[in-house]
């Protein structure tokens, strides 16, 4: 109610700027301005007989007032013929008050009721403000922590408390310093490190690299039910390009999942993007096929025993993989963009410039997936 109020107000400003000069009506000025002159010129002769200025000053005066005498007496002249015009113009006054006056209040409406939002509920203020403190209680909570750790560079407890938060700050670089505090400070296990593994790929902006990778395959070493590490390990091999692989991680995941495992919705999503059927669905299993090979828990905790130069071979042959699908199948813009990311993870900058011309090329008829890629290698800096 006090929203329409104050546009009723408003809009009655408006009208009223908008009829005040419609309605003024300019006073006669013309025979004030003649006394005024006539006065003046008594007053030149009253000086001149009393001595007080000379002939030639006299008669200097005399000739200017005369001037804006005879002025203003054309000026009386010309109001006088124009107030014996017929009363024309007055009408037209109020037929321009009336247009403004009825035009100006419903144009203003229509145009609001088309534009704005006269039915969208105003935040009340209890609600911004809470907004507010919830946004202040969480950065001074960081702060006490931060400051509790400065003292206390030892507190593994602290380290555990404010990682997951710096996490969902976007703070990713400080969710991965304070993840690793915590397996050096209080040792490793599974879940720790399938959380330092999260936070690592947080930071490649949601690529798997080869670091959280090793993570998630430590995590799985100590347990091979991890269901956080099994899940990222699918997502490595899908954005890898190994989509029987990422399939066979996701459907042994659900295969194993209770009834009513929250994170099950999340693997079928990421089951059927990658071409796969939910168990719930598909046929009876029938015997493996030699050319889809799936891993087991034992092959991925095998894969964590690799050295760092055997490891990296096995990532560089799976980029190249997707490569080579890429020449075979350009309109996946997907595929480009993990390709990308792949080669600036490995900080292979050459290869990943030629990809992105490569990228543009493919997806040249396609102006939409053409705008994705072109935006993705801005953001890493390919460009020239």
């Amino acid at each position: 109610m006090s929203l329409w109020l104050a546009f009723a107000l408003m809009t009655a400003a408006a009208i009223f700027a908008v009829l005040w000069p419609l309605g003024r009506r300019r006073a006669p000025e013309g025979g004030s301005d003649l006394a005024v002159y006539r006065d003046q010129l008594d007053e030149i002769a009253r000086d001149r007989a009393a001595g007080r200025i000379g002939e030639a000053e006299a008669e200097a005066a005399k000739i200017e007032v005369s001037r804006q005498l005879i002025a203003a007496a054309d000026a009386s002249q010309a109001e006088k013929q124009a107030s014996a015009v017929p009363a024309a113009p007055a009408w037209r006054r109020r037929i321009a008050a009336l247009v403004g006056l009825v035009l100006l209040p419903v144009g203003a409406t229509a145009l609001y009721m088309a534009l704005g939002s006269p039915q969208m509920p105003g935040q009340p203020l209890a609600e911004r403000m809470a907004s507010v403190q919830q946004d202040r209680s969480i950065q001074t909570m960081v702060a006490q922590v931060e400051a509790h750790l400065e003292r206390n560079p030892n507190d593994a407890r602290g380290y555990e408390v404010i990682a997951p938060v710096y996490l969902r700050m976007g703070r990713f670089a400080d969710a991965v310093n304070a993840r690793r505090k915590v397996i050096a400070l209080a040792g490793e296990n599974s879940e720790r490190q399938s959380d330092l593994g999260e936070a690592l790929a947080a930071q490649g902006n949601g690529v798997v690299t080869v670091d959280a990778k090793a993570a998630f395959e430590r995590a799985l070493e100590l347990d091979a039910k991890n269901v956080k590490a099994l899940f990222f390990i699918g997502i490595a091999a899908e954005q890898d390009g190994d989509r029987h692989k990422a399939a066979a991680i996701f459907t042994m995941m659900l295969k194993d999942a209770p009834a009513d495992a929250p994170w099950a919705p999340l693997v079928r999503e990421a089951l059927t993007r990658v071409g796969g059927t939910p168990p719930a669905v598909a046929a009876a299993p029938s015997a493996p096929d030699a050319a889809q090979p799936g891993p087991s828990a034992a092959d991925v905790a095998a894969a964590g025993q690799m050295n760092e130069q055997d490891r990296g071979d096995m990532i560089r042959g799976m980029v190249a993989r997707l490569a080579e699908r890429l020449k075979e199948n350009g309109d996946d813009v997907a595929g480009w963009q993990r390709l990308l990311r792949a080669y600036m993870v490995l900080g292979e900058r050459d290869k990943a410039k030629s990809a992105a011309d490569d990228a543009r090329k493919a997806l040249a008829a396609d102006p939409d997936k053409r705008r994705q890629i072109d935006d993705m290698i801005k953001s890493m800096g390919l460009e020239g």
